[in-house]
């Protein structure tokens, strides 16, 4: 299991910087926080020796005294550790170097390789990317240094011109930012010698090393990981716009020519990091590709394998290339899987200031075209199962203190400061957002968490909803019995409630000692509750129904289908109108949601009715109508104005609904009038219709040409439904192939799963897949071209000869996928065989949405 184990591949690479990180201030880029999040590397890298881990983005000059080890003396190293290219991440690290005056070496540690970053579209850095980088930063280091002393010796000439302070002044001068200044000094009482210690240090010259650090990825259990998704590698684009790309964050349909070009990084960087992987792993691929995308990863990954694994003796392994544009509909789905089912309904920590926007001093700057998925983080809120549900004045107890300081100094002049404070803490807390109120009391998933040494998620993984939850219970049952807690709980047989896990996750969490010894099996058993909150898991079984009418409406006829979708638009339409609508799954679903529901019907369409053409599954009338429920469901709902397919109509589309609210409100103030009041004498205003109809041309016809702008954008919208209608068709590997056809190779069990579970059935009974290609190794290729002429040729080699197997879908994975690749693993009676399942991202419905049509597509 040990090679297989990409928890421990991640943990022995960072044994391996324990020198570098000995002493040191550690800082962590947002990809690398995921990483370690889940690897639960932060109490390694203290055990290491570092000073205290600090966010690369989020900065702050307190850093530099913050000491978890109690080391002597202010610091003098720095560890820098980023995902990102290191173009992307210079401003930052020129911004530590500055902080740090009295930093000597700088070790900068990054995911990307030299190869990568010479390879990378519009890079400044050639095939000695990492020595370049070295310089460039040296040269911009000093001459911010050099910067920096000629301010200084400005404002001391300026300072020695002016008069000494007289006596009387003393400590009420003092401001807010000299006070806290002093307070975070550990030798505050020797500012002399700290100051002449920075100037000595600053006179020295700064040693950079630039290092590649390859294991940056999110293991989500020991044997499955998806990368992070603020790393460059996440971020790269996978296809240009074209005509059969989806979305950039999405490969290419694979229609057997390449039409991206060298300008698309994805599947470079893509192949680099699956190469340096098997190299920790001390793995030897054999590598197997489906799908355009994959194989052009394939190609990478089999060139750079010729050029420097010649001779060195490795374990073999199969890897298994898949591009996700083959199978977007079990993405798309809300499947009985309980790891998607708890994963969507927790909150995620929101995405950074995107890199793109920033240039460093150089002018470097990243490429333009990245993909913003969502973060990998949860939120998992702990606050209320604490008790400290009320607790947001506690995060400013340190302006509280200050307060009582100036109070204490100086009576007459610190109620101003004082009052400055209270106004400061008020305005931090109301534009907080809601979920960075709780930040603190917030917990997260760690993958090598685990309960008498079985990690969590990797058991949860291969879990359905209900019986994911029954375990989950267990779990905290036995946990409640091992902390010798007695409590009045009455066991109930079946599906499991929030009443069940609540009393037991107050009762583990009561003591400290308690919460700090099962805070896995406590933060698990929180996120589960949230699961179970009604309105999430109404939501999660109406979506279930919805997707089974429009799978039996999918095998009988398109009118019936087209009827099902309309009736989806019209329920969204009431949600948008009634939001506490929680009775019955009509009111339950969003417009966003239904978006996501026609998308999925588009695909079933279009594999059970292909057509030739590209005029989509649909006839003109049942599209037509679809097109105008689409649009009247806009204009009732405001909300989703802020779809990226709508960009550029958003403030005209609130003034409709606004104009068409005060109009409502007229004709009801109107209707109240009395009989009376229509007895009046009326002929005064004859003649005066005309006038009134020409001031209403001009509404009418700003109301008409936003319905046609709106009308010219859903039908923009239209065209991408009828790309997803087309994926059996325009998928050379899924045209008349068996992991498509009709009545199934296993019977109907078979044809309800995803790709993934057809693919590994056939590959691991050695049927044959049509599209499946072996990328052969230049020895290879010139055993069966020469040699094979007079016999000597080799066998083409099998992925079900390998005893492991790597699978890696180029696009994202969920987790309805790993519980269908174990399942398929399980069924074909091959224990000895490690199956390690991987992706660029993890996916949810909602994150498929946004590649689709939403913030990351190419409206």
């Amino acid at each position: 299991m040990a090679a297989s184990d990409v928890i421990k591949a991640c943990l022995d690479s960072i044994r391996e910087i324990a020198e570098q990180a000995q002493g040191a201030v550690v800082y962590l880029d947002s990809g690398c926080t995921e990483s370690f999040q889940f690897v639960g590397a932060f109490p390694l890298l203290l055990e290491c020796g570092a000073r205290c881990i600090c966010s690369l983005e989020n900065m702050s000059p307190l850093d530099q005294v913050v000491d978890w080890n109690a080391g002597t003396g202010p610091a003098t190293k720095i560890v820098i550790m980023t995902s990102r290219l290191l173009s992307d991440t210079h401003r930052y690290v020129l911004r530590c170097l500055s902080a740090h005056h009295g930093a000597r070496h700088c070790s900068i540690f990054t995911s990307i390789s030299e190869m990568s970053h010479s390879a990378y579209p519009d890079s400044p850095l050639g095939p000695d990317a990492f020595r370049e980088y070295q310089s460039l930063l040296i040269q911009d280091y000093e001459e911010l240094q050099n910067r920096h002393k000629k301010i200084m010796g400005k404002v001391k000439e300026k300072k020695s011109l002016e008069s000494p302070p007289s006596e009387d002044e003393g400590w009420s001068q003092l401001d807010d930012m000299d006070i806290s200044q002093h307070a975070a000094s550990p030798n505050a009482g020797k500012d002399v010698e700290v100051g002449r210690e920075d100037e000595e240090a600053a006179e020295q010259h700064l040693r950079v090393s630039v290092l590649h650090f390859p294991l940056i990825l999110c293991p989500l259990s020991p044997r499955v990981f998806v990368l992070p998704s603020g790393g460059s590698v996440a971020e790269a684009v996978l296809s240009s716009e074209h005509q059969d790309s989806l979305s950039p964050g999405l490969p290419s349909l694979s229609t057997g020519v390449t039409t991206d070009g060298d300008d698309v990084p994805g599947p470079t960087l893509t192949a680099h990091f699956l190469y340096h992987l098997a190299a920790k792993m001390d793995l030897k691929l054999e590598i197997f590709s489906l799908g355009d995308v994959s194989k052009t990863v394939g190609r990478v990954l089999t060139d750079m394998s010729s050029l420097y694994d010649v001779g060195r003796r490795k374990r073999s392994a199969g890897l298994l290339l898949v591009d996700r544009t083959l199978d977007l509909l079990t993405p798309c789905c809300h499947g009985d899987s309980f790891f998607d089912w708890i994963f969507s309904a927790l909150p995620r920590r929101e995405n950074p200031t995107p890199a793109s926007v920033a240039k460093n001093s150089e002018g470097l700057q990243r490429h333009t075209s990245t993909v913003q998925h969502a973060p990998l983080d949860v939120q998992v809120p702990l606050d209320n199962i604490i008790g400290l549900g009320d607790s947001g004045d506690d995060n400013f107890r340190l302006l509280e203190s200050i307060e009582a300081v100036l109070r204490g100094w100086n009576s007459s002049s610190s109620a101003s400061k004082a009052q400055d404070l209270v106004d400061l803490k008020s305005k931090i807390h109301d534009q907080m957002p809601l979920h960075a109120k709780s930040e603190y009391l917030s917990g997260s998933f760690v993958a090598s968490e685990n309960f008498r040494g079985t990690p969590y998620l990797d058991v949860l993984l291969d879990r359905r909803m209900k019986d994911g939850a029954i375990l989950v219970r267990k779990w905290l049952q036995e946990t409640l019995r091992k902390e010798n807690i007695a409590l009045n709980l009455k066991s109930r047989p079946g599906s499991v409630t929030k009443s069940d896990l609540d009393p037991i996750i107050k009762a583990l969490a009561k003591l400290d000692a308690s919460l700090l010894r099962n805070k896995g099996i406590i933060q698990l058993g929180t996120a589960a509750l949230l699961a179970l909150d009604e309105a999430h898991s109404a939501k999660w079984d109406a979506f279930i129904s919805a997707q089974k009418m429009l799978n039996v409406c999918a095998v009988d006829t398109t009118q019936n289908l087209a009827a099902q979708m309309g009736d989806i638009i019209h329920q969204s339409m009431v949600a948008g109108t009634q939001p506490g609508r929680l009775n019955s799954s009509e009111g339950l679903l969003s417009f966003k949601d239904a978006l996501l529901l026609i998308i999925i019907g588009y695909i079933l369409a279009g594999e059970n009715f292909p057509t030739s053409g590209s005029s989509g599954p649909f006839s003109w009338q049942e599209e037509h109508s679809l097109k105008e429920a689409v649009i009247d469901a806009i204009f009732e709902n405001p909300s989703v104005a802020k779809l990226k397919f709508v960009h550029g109509l958003v403030d005209e589309l609130e003034a409709y609904r606004s104009k068409l609210s005060s109009k409502e409100t007229k004709e009801g103030l109107e209707n109240e009038l009395s009989i009376d009041d229509l007895d009046d004498d009326q002929w005064g205003k004859w003649g005066d219709e005309d006038a009134e109809d020409d001031s209403n041309k001009e509404p009418a016809y700003d109301d008409m040409q936003l319905k046609l702008e709106l009308r010219d954008k859903v039908d923009n919208l239209f065209r991408l439904f009828h790309k997803l209608s087309s994926l059996r068709r325009k998928n050379l590997p899924l045209r008349d192939s068996p992991l498509v056809s009709e009545g199934g190779f296993n019977g109907d069990s078979y044809e309800s799963k995803g790709l993934l579970y057809k693919l590994l059935t056939r590959v691991l009974g050695k049927y044959d897949v049509p599209g499946l290609e072996h990328h052969s190794s230049t020895v290879g290729r010139l055993f069966k071209s020469g040699l094979g002429r007079f016999g000597l040729g080799q066998a083409k080699p099998s992925l079900a000869d390998q005893n492991v197997i790597l699978v890696f879908v180029v696009g994202g994975i969920n987790g309805l996928e790993v519980r269908d690749a174990l399942e398929a693993l399980s069924e074909c009676g091959r224990p000895d065989i490690e199956l390690i399942v991987g992706g660029t991202t993890f996916l949810t419905p909602d994150n498929m949405l946004d590649l689709l049509v939403g913030s990351a597509s190419y409206f």
